[in-house]
């Protein structure tokens, strides 16, 4: 018999009735009925109804502690009068014979037992007891069954755990980093890795064929709903001799496999999953992460306009901008106030507004009024709209055009109710450019990820008459519902196409030495060809729970502001450890 308890709080059931018990946990609620004290104890495992009478000499003691103190109890396990189908336990409570308080709590600063509505920083300050509630703990549970899925599926196709180093050289990743100052190295700082991407790509340099890691990552960078500030982790995976659809297949495998275990009842898109060019993404969905449940799909309908009669439109095609039409089906009987709404919307995004021509019962509406019947008959054509249809329009160039039309489909997309909320919908957005044009001053600049091998290879980055913008890479990203979970690419194993790569970006070759130095040294004495990815896992967890917030799947997050209200981080230190690392903080003025 175990000291304090001989089952937990999840275990008892019919027929364990009659037997002397032992069980420990937190009072979860209690329930005084004059002649009765129910007390609703919880472990990590479940609940179980306990009850002590009021001759007992337990009865008082009982009555008095507060909800969340810690006891022991034995009893004899009897069958409930009322029995509780909506618990395992709910057919047996325990009669109480004896009891040992182990801790008492203090006042609670805010409920366990129901979900409140405590503010978040209370939440995070006194995060060990947000962390009991049952919505919480489970959430935190269902990332440790991901997470070990995650290691079996990547072992069953012949990959190997490593760990790469934390402290490391600062390195442009395209975010922030966090530096550790180095005492004996005075004046020098590690970083901490952004992500292992130099380690894991020397580990196929090694030799090592498949790695995997589930990865601390550290990216100084403002919090968002789905991103968690400071840190997060990722199921980080390489492998040599590889092609993108050799690291497809893997994948496929893995998440496919995860999300249709940990679906709970949702449908789930089944693999090999659909391959989406970039370009193509940002044209018909004003997106590289597109959400796939919205069926509203974007085209371009600048060949539409010119002479179309509609001035505004037919002057923007003549300026090179782009129109870009959406179907959407049976809203053309809504009131003009619903397209009135979404005109506000772009103008209120900085967008010239949303036109519209709508065939409704009364006949068309909107800017059909300016055109001839033959040219709202081809657009009607064009689009394939019925009588009840509606084709929204929204015009302008560039990156921030496409986005902006990928949030006008979300916005109608989610109040038209057409999102279907009980699915997951996967992608595959493949065929990034290389590289893109700084908007503000024209240069030649990487656009995702600079390790990646070029389409075409150093033929197409010699290639005097291919404009670097039109070169692509094989990089990569899955998305789900919306969400980008991975990236990834095949890897640029070759020096001299490294080299050429950062040249047209502007840098030369002291660049990549002084940055990149490991690796370019590393690919001079012999680099398989290699490929990988990284999904992240806070993300995962976060879309299978359908969560809101990432800090709900995190066992110990950081708040908005990138602090830890419970440990009181990030927090000063003494001058005698600034000192010893030749530190010292500067003053305001």
């Amino acid at each position: 018999m175990q000291t304090y308890r001989t089952h937990t709080c999840g275990e008892l059931r019919a027929s364990d009735i009659d037997k002397e018990v032992k069980l420990a946990g937190w009072i979860h609620r209690k329930r005084n009925l004059g002649n009765l004290c129910f007390v609703d104890l919880r472990d990590h495992y479940g609940i179980t109804q306990c009850v002590v009478d009021s001759d007992s000499d337990l009865f008082a003691k009982i009555e008095a502690l507060r909800p969340e103190s810690v006891i022991g109890i034995r009893g004899k396990v009897v069958k409930r009068e009322s029995i509780n189908k909506n618990m395992p336990t709910g057919d047996i409570e325990i009669k109480i014979l004896g009891l040992e308080v182990h801790s008492e709590a203090e006042v609670l600063p805010f409920q366990v037992a129901i979900e409140d509505d405590a503010p978040e920083e209370i939440r995070l300050k006194y995060r060990f007891l947000d962390l009991r509630k049952d919505r919480i703990h489970k959430n935190i549970m269902l990332r440790s069954a991901v997470i070990q899925r995650s290691r079996e599926l990547m072992r069953e196709q012949g990959f190997t755990e490593f760990q790469t180093p934390i402290l490391t050289a600062s390195s442009p990743e395209g975010a922030r980093d966090f530096l550790v100052p180095s005492r004996l190295n005075p004046g020098k700082f590690y970083a901490l890795p952004q992500a292992p991407q130099q380690f894991k790509q020397l580990l196929m340099v090694s030799g090592f064929d498949k790695y995997f890691q589930i990865a601390p990552c550290f990216r100084d960078e403002d919090p968002r709903a789905d991103r968690s500030p400071g840190e997060f982790y990722q199921m980080d995976m390489e492998m040599s001799f590889a092609t993108q659809d050799d690291v497809f297949k893997v994948i496929e495998h893995t998440l496919g496999t995860i999300f249709n275990e940990f679906a709970n009842g949702k449908k789930v898109d089944q693999a090999p999953f659909v391959h989406i060019p970039f370009r193509e993404a940002m044209l018909t969905y004003g997106s590289d992460k597109p959400d796939l449940r919205n069926p509203l799909i974007l085209r371009d309908a600048t060949s539409l306009f010119g002479n179309s009669g509609f001035g505004v439109y037919d002057g923007m095609a003549g300026e090179g901008k782009m129109i870009k039409g959406m179907l959407v089906k049976g809203i053309a009987d809504k009131p003009r106030s619903f397209f009135d709404k979404l005109d506000g919307y772009a103008k209120e995004e900085g967008m010239g507004g949303v036109a519209y021509i709508a065939w409704a019962s009364a006949g068309a509406k909107g800017i059909s009024r300016m055109m001839s019947e033959a040219k709202i008959a081809e657009i009607k054509q064009a689009f394939g709209a019925a009588d009840g249809d509606a084709v929204l329009f929204m015009a302008g160039k560039g990156v921030k055009f496409d986005k902006f039309s990928g949030r006008l489909r979300n916005k109608v997309g989610e109040e038209l109710g057409l999102i279907d909320k009980n699915s997951f919908k996967m992608c595959w957005i493949v065929d990034f450019p290389f590289y893109e044009e700084n908007e503000e001053t024209g240069a030649v600049e990487f656009s995702h990820n600079p390790f990646s091998m070029p389409q075409g290879g150093m033929e197409a980055l010699q290639n005097q008459n291919k404009n670097p913008l039109d070169i692509l890479a094989y990089q990569y990203d899955f998305v789900c519902n919306g969400v980008e979970l991975l990236s990834g690419g095949v890897r640029n194993h070759a020096p001299e196409i490294m080299y050429k790569v950062f040249e047209i970006a502007g840098y030369d070759h002291s660049v990549v030495d002084g940055k990149f130095g490991g690796m370019i040294n590393a690919f001079k004495f012999g680099a398989p060809p290699h490929a990988g990815s990284a999904y992240g896992m806070d993300r995962l967890v976060m879309l299978l729970l359908d969560e809101e917030i990432i800090r709900d799947v995190i066992a110990f997050p950081l708040n908005g502001k990138a602090q830890d209200l419970m440990m009181q981080a990030p927090n000063a230190v003494t001058p005698k450890q600034l000192d010893e690392l030749h530190i010292a903080i500067a003053k305001d003025d």
